[in-house]
């Protein structure tokens, strides 16, 4: 009886995308007068840089005040100090995202309610109702005044984050060949680009998704661990123990928080995060780079090897392979699951054993 070389089988990696707003609720992004804010409310946190989207530099991290949580949109300009968090049918308006300085509430006009996108160019509100390919722009969120709709053309209609910045509106999207992209155009009109911008990479690991840009998609498969082998003609119990690694590699995913500074007074800290990070984009649905698996009751300590004692009949002339499922971002395992499974054929079982996402 030996022990065969390890080998994996999982499914082929797929392209992947950063997560719209529409299917990562609580995610924002602005720029006001602190540079570029990036609103994660499923994380409790926001990553703010002074050097702006493109540059990547000065990233700090800070949590959520509470009464700053589960906003549906976040929206601030470089004009105004305020920044407003719309929820339903209101919204509130605050100085301090992480203190909830200045907070007031004041109920949305029902022309400014149910926008699918919230954004400011200068003093103007926009509102986007993507479905409808209609932008309606107002100067006061409570009372709709100076509201004025255009027909957005089709080919913007998809963009994945729209925020303003100045007097350029400016939309987030993909490009097949060069990757996530920002685009500006001045005072709201899309027949004149201004100018477009890669998204650093140091910022894209925040996103919904950006793992997939950066590390690569989501992988998953069964990883042969120990085969058993009985060449002789009568069955044999074998028992004896197995090594396996369990636990979360923290190490190969630590560089993604290389040049952020986590503030002090968030309740998670460095690793932590990250980790946070990791589960969300394993439960993103493929075309997003994620595995739509839920992993949270699996073991999230630092991996390590572990023996498990284990007693099996080997019937004669037949052999015996024990599997071990994993998890992993790009080419690198991430997670090493807990469940082991038996098969009589050097084929990974057919099955996922982890739950899928609600």
């Amino acid at each position: 009886m030996a022990q065969s070389d390890r080998s994996t089988v999982g499914s082929r990696p797929v392209s992947g995308s950063l997560v719209p707003r529409k299917d990562s609720p609580g995610t924002d992004i602005f720029r006001n007068l602190s540079g570029d804010c990036i609103v994660r409310s499923d994380l409790g946190c926001y990553l703010q840089t002074t050097e702006f989207l493109e540059k990547g530099h000065n990233i700090k991290i800070q949590g959520l005040h509470p009464a700053c949580l589960g906003g549906d949109h976040y929206v601030g300009s470089r004009q105004d100090p305020n920044i407003y968090i719309i929820k339903g049918s209101s919204y509130r308006v605050v100085q301090d995202l992480s203190t909830d300085k200045g907070a007031q509430v004041f109920e949305l006009h029902p022309r400014c309610r149910g926008g699918d996108h919230y954004g400011r160019v200068c003093w103007t509100f926009f509102i986007i109702f993507q479905n409808q390919g209609v932008i309606r722009s107002v100067k006061n969120l409570r009372t709709a005044e100076g509201e004025n709709n255009v027909v957005l053309p089709p080919e913007y209609c998809k963009g994945l984050y729209y925020f303003g910045i100045d007097h350029f509106l400016t939309l987030i999207k993909m490009d097949e060949k060069w990757g996530a992209q920002f685009f500006l155009y001045p005072d709201m009109r899309f027949d004149k680009l201004d100018s477009f911008y890669s998204i650093h990479p140091k910022v894209l690991n925040f996103f919904p998704g950006g793992l997939t840009l950066t590390k690569g998609t989501s992988t998953g498969g069964w990883e042969c661990i120990k085969t058993l082998h009985n060449d002789s003609d009568s069955p044999i119990i074998w028992s004896d123990k197995v090594t396996r690694k369990v636990g979360y590699a923290k190490q190969k995913m630590s560089s993604i928080e290389h040049n952020w500074s986590i503030s002090t007074e968030m309740s998670i800290g460095a690793g932590e995060l990250t980790k946070l990070i990791t589960q969300v984009q394993f439960s993103l649905r493929a075309e997003y780079g994620g595995r739509s698996v839920c992993t949270e009751q699996e073991d999230w300590n630092e991996a390590r090897e572990e023996e498990e004692s284990i007693q099996v009949t080997l019937e004669p002339q037949k052999n015996l392979y024990i599997w071990q499922y994993c998890l992993g971002i790009g080419q690198k395992p991430v997670l090493f699951c807990r469940d082991l499974q038996f098969t009589k054929e050097n084929n990974p079982p057919d099955r996922i054993p982890l739950p899928p996402v609600p």
